[in-house]
């Protein structure tokens, strides 16, 4: 079994690695640049883990990235790409700039790499975009506005992407990982990293070869739109 793994740096990406080197798989993870975390599981899973460097922000290193992997077939395409905005600020009062430097890396790119990276997975396999329960529409309770136009536009984007998938075999997940103690969630987040991927894994699992699109939390609860 074999998964393929974006943005696999720190925080959940690089505890799904964990996850999935602890199941037997076979993983390629990559990053954006230096990352200690991973260089370290690296040593400890020196044949199953393959690192490589790709920021989906560029189309070209994507492009790149799949023609290195050309002639693979993975299980998985887990795709963990997200920047946070200020939760107080309203969008009105969002500077351009920034309303597309979240947007990109929240909704477009994610969906552009997997559309890059398809080929590469299996018939009956999964791809899974990790998303936010800030991007459902029907428990907005107001605050994080452009976090949560970001994560909504990427689960909208997944669905549109799985409709056009020419493989209706596959499966594609949108995942909640809960409110996290990362870099991002910050320290007053009640879940640590290994309880939410150890989650997020699970309900991958159970998931797998299902086919459908499916919006879950870590404990594989659905989750309304």
């Amino acid at each position: 079994m074999k998964a393929l793994i974006l943005g696999a740096s720190r925080g959940l990406g690089l505890g799904l690695t964990r996850q999935w080197l602890a199941r037997g798989f076979d993983v390629v993870a990559t990053r954006r640049g230096e990352a200690a975390g991973l260089e370290e599981v690296h040593r400890s899973y020196p044949q199953a883990l393959r690192l490589e460097k790709v920021d989906i922000d560029h189309p070209a290193e994507v492009t790149a990235l799949a023609e290195r992997l050309a002639g693979e077939a993975f299980d998985l395409l887990l795709v963990n790409a997200g920047v946070a905005s200020p939760p107080e600020v309203p969008l009105a009062k969002v500077a351009d700039a920034e309303i597309s430097r979240v947007l990109f890396t929240n909704a477009i790119s994610p969906i552009r790499a997997a559309e890059a990276l398809s080929g590469l997975v299996a018939p009956t396999g999964t791809i899974a975009f990790m998303t936010s329960i800030l991007g459902s529409i029907a428990r907005c309770t107001g605050g994080y506005e452009l976090y949560r136009v970001s994560k909504a536009a990427l689960n909208m984007a997944a669905v549109c992407f799985a409709a056009h998938d020419a493989n209706k075999a596959r499966t594609v997940l949108l995942l909640h990982p809960g409110w996290v103690r990362t870099d991002m969630g910050g320290p007053r987040a009640p879940l640590d990293v290994e309880t939410a991927t150890k989650g997020l894994a699970a309900t991958i699992n159970g998931h797998h070869g299902k086919g459908g699109v499916a919006y879950l939390d870590y404990q594989g609860e659905t989750l309304p739109w």
